[in-house]
């Protein structure tokens, strides 16, 4: 299982970290999309929001491609994520299985890394106490 996590980071990690950089160097070229999605894109594109997703999607992916700090780049990539399925499921249907891949990869790894997400779920919790105060004790 630590391969398949391991594979699954880096691929992950790989493709949010290129794909982000497409964004500002432009080495992918892709065709704007026709209809709805196409005016979508633009709007969003021409507004700035695409320098945001994009620097999102460089630290996101370079988290995942040097191992540290995981948790908190594959929470920087889930809402990507849920934008990305929900824009294909849409707007662009064509696009929508590979977002639900790179979505299945997002949740395997959040799987595989449970023990650092279980505290999110945690009923009643309680800031804690103290500057020092090791972050996993109750």
């Amino acid at each position: 299982m630590k391969y398949v996590v391991l594979v699954t980071r880096i691929l992950l990690g790989l493709v949010f970290f290129v794909f982000g950089l497409n964004i500002f160097f432009r080495f992918i070229p892709t065709p704007a999309p026709a209809g709805d999605s196409g005016n979508l894109t633009m709007l969003m594109f021409n507004h700035g929001w695409f320098k945001l997703i994009g620097s999102l999607e460089i630290l996101g992916g370079l988290l995942l491609l040097i191992g540290r700090f995981v948790p908190l780049g594959l929470t920087l990539l889930a809402p990507l994520l849920v934008n990305i399925v929900l824009f294909h499921a849409t707007l662009a249907p064509a696009g929508l299985g590979p977002a639900l891949f790179w979505t299945m990869m997002e949740i395997y790894l959040i799987y595989a890394y449970w023990p650092c997400f279980a505290g999110l779920l945690r009923a009643n919790a309680k800031p804690f106490e103290g500057a020092y105060r090791n972050a996993y004790r109750d």
